[in-house]
């Protein structure tokens, strides 16, 4: 544990993928640096914890990935999932400094696993960590430590110190006790506020009730909060998050990526009144799984039913639920409690329009259907073979986009557009700069850890690391 009462280089709060990034990057060069988690040590990281996968351009294969995706692929492919509702030369640095990012986690003691086959498609794209995010975040934690950077579990921050956009202090609650900690700069790493819901009410009404928090119980928002007040700019739609379709019988928070679906691309998805809404063919599912959970929550009831029959069945990953099945289609209306005949006049109204094709999950395949609205333009089969199954989703929030603006050193703005003195972001907390809306697996990671490392050294360049904090991260 940290001296709280020590004046240290750089404040980093926040103990996930971006924090440590931070961390790391600013105690290399010098800097003294305490990182604050208010999770208990068990539970620390956040979101990061729930991670598989980083997505990085690269120029050719490597030993974990099967081809190149160039900078401007993956450009192209951020600029469709956010329909251009993002900072484009922020993304273009993103991307730029993403090329450089696995060798320097794996020197950090991350391990990399061999490429990904399968229906998800990233293979080519997403490098997925050894042992899951936990792993990494147990590789990077270690070499923080080495390296000097003193952490503080169980340490909520409840307000920040700042007067004309200078940070002097964040109060920091230790059980029944609050302390102010001092520091030459902040990097503010400390998720969204996507467990709040009183929070996510504000924008979406009373439907918030009805979701699920995918990550941690600890991103209430609070830094965000004090950065509000504190006169810093912030973009972004509260509304918008990175918001999937999962498990409805999954917990009120923490389920992770086992209670994700990626089932729906091979059946339909219906709502409370057994009506589709969507098209489930719409793209290859990695650049169209994160707007499932939006879509839900503008469902009756906010639930829906993802229909699927015994073909299919072992198509996908499966969850940490058992799929509800049933010899029939009213059988399984039933089990559901759905109107046995709306589901059949849907599920046969779909049939009749499902057109012959090639079949092939890995590409942008010709089974489609013609004459149905909405369409499903990919992957369209019959759906009749006994037995049938269904699995019920809600909403299931990962991150909020409402953001902290940033400029290209990730130095926070403030309102009237200036830099602030001395604040710094990474992470989901500025993730809007990037991400107006939409999503592509990976990328969420790839912002913090390249934002992270950019504001780490920013953070520690600008308060300057005495010689012998040098001399110590070298050793």
């Amino acid at each position: 544990m940290g001296d709280l009462g020590k004046r240290y280089d750089v404040l980093v709060v926040g103990g996930g993928n971006a924090g440590l990034c931070a961390a790391i990057e600013a105690r290399r060069v010098g800097a003294s640096v305490l990182v604050l988690e208010a999770a208990p040590k068990f539970y620390r990281g956040g979101n990061t914890r729930h991670t598989r996968n980083m997505r990085c351009a690269h120029d050719a294969a490597t030993e974990t990935l099967s081809g190149p995706y160039t900078e401007e692929e993956f450009f192209d492919d951020l600029l469709r999932v956010t329909d251009g509702n993002m900072d484009a030369d922020l993304a273009r640095l993103m991307i730029a400094e993403s090329k450089d990012l696995l060798p320097w986690i794996a020197q950090q003691g991350v391990r990399f696993q061999p490429s990904l086959g399968g229906t998800l498609s990233l293979g080519r794209t997403n490098s997925f960590f050894l042992g899951g995010g936990r792993a990494m975040l147990n590789a990077l934690y270690r070499t923080a430590e080495k390296l000097g950077v003193a952490v503080c579990y169980d340490a909520e921050v409840t307000g920040l110190d700042i007067a004309d956009g200078v940070f002097t202090g964040a109060r920091v609650r230790l059980g029944d006790e609050t302390v102010t900690v001092r520091a030459a700069a902040l990097v503010a790493a400390s998720g969204g506020f996507e467990a709040n819901i009183d929070w996510l009410k504000e924008g979406w009404g009373a439907p918030a009730e009805n979701f699920l928090v995918r990550g941690t119980p600890y991103n209430k928002g609070v830094v965000l909060k004090a950065l509000m007040e504190g006169g810093v700019q912030t973009l972004g739609d509260p509304t918008q998050c990175h918001a999937v379709a999962i498990d409805a019988r999954a917990p009120k928070f923490d389920g992770g990526i086992i209670t994700r679906l990626d089932c729906v691309v091979f059946g339909v998805v219906v709502n409370r009144t057994a009506q589709r809404f969507y098209d489930e063919g719409e793209d290859i599912w990695p650049k169209r799984y994160a707007i499932w959970g939006r879509l839900v929550a503008q469902q009756p009831d906010q639930i829906a039913y993802i229909i699927f029959d015994a073909p299919s069945l072992d198509r996908f990953m499966p969850s940490l639920y058992p799929p509800i099945s049933a010899p029939t289609l009213g059988a399984l209306a039933e089990a559901l409690e759905l109107d046995a005949a709306a589901l059949e006049k849907t599920m046969a109204e779909f049939n009749a329009a499902v057109r012959p094709g090639t079949f092939d999950a890995s590409v942008l395949d010709d089974c489609r259907t013609e004459g149905l609205a909405p369409p499903k333009s990919h992957w369209a089969q019959r759906i009749e073979t006994a037995p049938f199954y269904a699995y019920p989703v809600r909403p299931g929030i990962t991150f909020t986009y409402l953001a902290a603006k940033v400029n290209g050193d990730a130095r926070i703005l403030m309102a009237n557009g200036d830099p602030s003195a001395n604040m710094f972001a990474a992470g989901e907390v500025m993730a809007g700069n990037i991400l107006g809306s939409g999503y592509a697996a990976g990328i969420g990671m790839t912002i913090g850890s390249v934002f992270g490392r950019i504001a780490g050294r920013a953070a520690a360049a600008l308060v300057g690391g005495s010689a012998e904090n040098r001399n110590e991260a070298a050793a």
